[in-house]
């Protein structure tokens, strides 16, 4: 009877926390509606494990931006855009070049992009015996994770009084899912809100997800492949945060060596981000 009693209890508690997460993950405000992208959201108001909450209006992720209206760009003023850090691949920013206003700085920021051509992924995902290997496989890789996301940490500590910052690839997902997951965790965000983000993308870029869907089904890509390429699936985020411990013994570590965050420039970035 106690035992039971305390599986209770343990399930009610996670239930709560769960809620919790989804309430902070889904408020009003992290969404920024725009005409030409979407699933670019705030990375504010996120709590940290020291009692403190992202700031809002600071750090912002988003799908591509190449399609922004001229009331887009106002937008994107009106929230002091200094930074845009693009994580598409050399072939991807050619036929889609990003639309940013006038004086931010545009970061192209390749790593790991280099090699992507989605005919060929397509076809490896036809032929994957299991769906989602490739995907993990790419999740797992830590060799390019410096060169792509180093400099995004640099602009970070880089920006001044109320500026804000961009980081995005074209979904939105995968790499933009990777360097959201880096600076929450440098900003001491526990790991399951992290995971809760992460899985939002299947909400805010719900309807061009299904577009794309669509486009890929004419191509001949299998439905059920289609679907596993574009779900943000906190078990593919997982397995990035398990590389990272496997190799480098913790998160912390990782960010030192790779980030080049020491105690005081973390220290630093926690002062600018955090309230």
């Amino acid at each position: 009877m106690k035992k039971t009693f305390i599986l209770l209890a343990s399930l009610l508690v996670s239930g709560t926390v769960s809620a919790q997460q989804d309430t902070l993950v889904y408020n009003a405000r992290r969404a920024v509606t725009l005409e030409g992208s979407s699933n670019f959201r705030d990375l504010g108001g996120y709590p940290t494990r020291d009692g403190r909450r992202v700031q809002w209006g600071r750090i912002y992720r988003s799908a591509d931006i190449s399609k922004l209206s001229d009331k887009d760009l106002k937008t994107l003023e009106a929230v002091h855009l200094a930074v845009d850090c693009d994580l598409r691949s050399p072939e991807e920013v050619q036929k889609a070049p990003d639309r940013i206003p006038t004086g931010v700085q545009y970061v192209h920021l390749p790593a790991g992009s280099e090699h992507i051509q989605m005919a060929k992924f397509y076809e490896a995902m036809q032929k994957s015996t299991r769906k989602d290997t490739l995907l993990l496989q790419t999740y797992r890789s830590t060799e390019h994770l410096k060169a792509k996301y180093k400099p995004l940490f640099d602009h970070l500590l880089s920006l001044k009084g109320n500026e804000s910052l961009l980081f995005h690839c074209t979904a939105g997902k995968d790499r933009t899912g990777i360097g959201a997951a880096l600076v929450l965790s440098a900003l001491n965000v526990d790991r399951q809100t992290i995971l809760k983000d992460y899985q939002a993308t299947n909400q805010f870029w719900k309807a061009d997800r299904e577009r794309m869907l669509q486009g890929m089904a004419q191509q001949g890509l299998n439905p059920e492949a289609a679907r596993s390429l574009l779900d943000a699936n906190p078990a593919y985020l997982e397995s990035t945060f398990q590389a990272i411990d496997q190799k480098y013994g913790s998160m912390d570590r990782f960010l030192e060596k790779e980030m080049g965050l020491t105690a005081r420039s973390r220290k630093a970035l926690r002062d600018q981000f955090l309230k």
